[in-house]
């Protein structure tokens, strides 16, 4: 076992926290089975505490670890897609805790694909529980410069695998609840998954944000509501900098009204840049769902870091392909501009 592994898997087993890479983005993770351990995760994040984890496994046969009742589109999805980016939503064994789950009675399941994960995930012989490696509602990081900006000393090791190759979260598709209904789109799209399942996902209501009292929890197993999970609320992904989403012919309308303000104004658009002048950062991403998305939150890092007034952003085509893509930006419009509580 590699010196780096073996640390990282003594500090986990002692209920500390560590840092590492998947194919989506970096994680931070701990013991998913240790209670006290996911504490640190909320803790190092500031995440509310009912929002529940996904459990990175080190391979599908732990599966039944974890979850009962496993439906045969569970198998099949599994089979097709793991090691990769699509989380499955079923029912909790009893035996998981609430801190990972959120108190309900499902808990979300993947196997990631990138080596040093799995080397990781293999040599703990456990499920991680790992939210993104970033403080709650910002920018998810996907390289280890990114997790060392947002926690510094709040998580004990990093370990670099290099830039993520996806670089925006898992798909999230539930199948607790007798039918599959996507919950949060990426990689991986509802017509991959009907190709395995023969049928294709339903898509989850908008959730829209409020705050949760006690008054408001629902007990576990009551019910038949779609589950929380991770990156489902409004305002997520979202940087400090207000983020505009324009289209593309109101972008040099934005641009000018900026200008006439005497704002500084940064852009992220797929074309190259329009204007050239001293009040304008413009960064090109790729005009491709794929590779927009693999460069979106460096991106969005970068220019939020130029102290602008605001990220003008232009709107990526409509579309399947698009869609994980627009859900990242449509909720980090809704999140930015708001300063850190933690």
């Amino acid at each position: 076992m590699r010196p780096e592994i073996a640390e990282a898997v003594a500090l986990l087993k002692g209920g500390e926290l560590v840092a590492f890479p998947t194919e989506t983005v970096y994680g931070l993770g701990a013991d998913a089975a240790n209670p006290v351990a996911v504490a640190k995760i909320f803790a190092a994040k500031g995440r509310p505490a009912d929002h529940p984890l996904i459990v990175h496994l080190p391979s599908v046969e732990h599966m039944a670890r974890w979850a009962i009742d496993v439906p045969d589109e569970a198998e099949r999805l599994a089979a097709a897609f793991w090691p990769g980016p699509l989380t499955l939503i079923l029912k909790r064994r009893a035996n998981v805790p609430d801190a990972v789950t959120g108190g309900q009675d499902t808990v979300g399941l993947r196997v990631p694909n990138h080596p040093l994960a799995l080397e990781l995930l293999a040599a703990f012989d456990g499920g991680i529980a790992a939210p993104s490696a970033n403080r709650f509602g910002r920018i998810s990081p996907t390289t280890a410069a990114h997790v060392r900006e947002e926690l510094g000393s709040r998580v004990p090791l990093i370990l670099d695998g290099g830039a993520c190759p996806v670089g925006i979260e898992s798909t999230i598709l539930d199948l607790s609840r007798g039918k599959p209904v996507l919950l949060r789109p990426g990689a991986i799209g509802a017509a991959d998954i009907a190709r395995v399942i023969g049928r294709a996902p339903e898509m989850a209501a908008p959730h829209v944000d409020e705050p949760r009292g006690d008054e408001k929890e629902t007990p576990r197993g009551e019910g038949n509501e779609t589950p929380r999970v991770s990156g489902s609320l409004e305002a997520h992904y979202a940087p400090r900098t207000p983020l505009q989403l324009v289209s593309s012919d109101g972008l040099l309308f934005a641009l000018r009204d900026a200008l006439v303000a005497g704002e500084r104004v940064a852009v992220l658009a797929p074309t190259a840049q329009a204007i050239s002048h001293d009040l304008v950062a413009w960064r090109q991403v790729p005009a491709d769902p794929a590779g927009c998305a693999h460069d979106l939150y460096a991106s969005l890092r970068e220019l939020d870091a130029l102290d602008c007034a605001r990220i003008l952003v232009q709107k990526p085509p409509a579309g399947e392909a698009w869609l994980a893509v627009n859900d990242r930006l449509q909720r980090a419009a809704a999140g930015s501009g708001e300063d850190d509580e933690t």
